[in-house]
């Protein structure tokens, strides 16, 4: 068993399910003190349990990072538990409506995914920050997504809008805290085997979405979220001391075409 994060106490948000859930686990499989949030208990206490389980350490914080008394009181029973924290991965996102073109969009969706997806972001990273420099330095990975860095043609044009901010935000505070030891960092799944993506991945009526897969991705097969969890690990990890403000793709080839 691997002991890189030994020591270390990391907040994951969105953690009740997918890559959130897969990071959170092989965090304390690592030896970290695992802070486990999301908004829904009975998930969030399973990955709790689990974790405990097969003797790590970890707290069920229930979290909507839309609102910032809820990211108060996150980072509140972090430090009240634990004392620090080294490590945060801001993972809680929404996919808002699909399908519907940018003039069809309404405001409540936008609304909501805004503040999910790029406030609930910029709040965490702001108390995060925070903590880390009284610590003398920390690592922060975001998850942004491919959808970050292209447009889309299936109408999800707040995700997109969200995501492109996500990558803006890892990059600006990157510059702004260079040389107080804190590392920002985004990843940027393609299309991975999460809760988000089961609708279409459950979809056998014409066989569309696996065409999709075989066209437009070269490694023919959506990522399994353990995959995208190592990457994440590697970020937050002191093997990637020197990277800051980078966008990491992690999509089987999907942007490279």
């Amino acid at each position: 068993m691997s002991h890189r994060f030994e020591g270390k106490v990391a907040i994951v948000t969105g953690a009740t399910s997918g890559i959130g859930r897969s990071v959170a686990i092989q965090l304390a499989e690592q030896g970290a003190k695992v802070v486990v949030a999301g908004r829904r208990r009975d998930k969030g206490e399973q990955v709790t349990s689990h974790i405990r389980r097969a003797g790590g350490n970890a707290l069920y914080v229930c979290t909507d990072v839309s609102q910032r008394a809820s990211v108060e009181n996150l980072l509140m029973h972090t430090i009240q538990e634990y004392g620090r924290l080294d490590c945060a991965f801001n993972n809680a996102g929404i996919p808002g409506d699909a399908f519907m073109s940018t003039a069809e969009q309404r405001d409540q969706a936008w609304d909501a995914v805004i503040n999910t997806n790029l406030k609930g972001v910029w709040m965490c990273m702001q108390y995060e920050i925070a903590e880390m420099l009284k610590c003398g330095g920390g690592s922060i990975v975001n998850n942004a997504s491919y959808l970050g860095l292209v447009g889309a043609e299936f109408g999800v044009s707040p995700y997109v809008a969200s995501k492109h901010g996500v990558i803006g935000l890892t990059r600006t505070a990157a510059l702004e805290y260079a040389t107080q030891g804190i590392r920002v960092n985004a990843i940027c799944p393609g299309m991975t085997r999460t809760e988000m993506m089961k609708p279409a991945l459950e979809e056998p009526q014409d066989g569309s979405f696996a065409a999709f897969v075989d066209a437009a991705i070269p490694m023919r097969r959506v990522a399994e979220p353990e995959e995208i969890a190592r990457s994440v690990l590697w970020l937050l990890s002191g093997e990637a001391s020197y990277v800051t403000g980078e966008a990491l793709v992690v999509d089987g080839g999907l942007v490279a075409r």
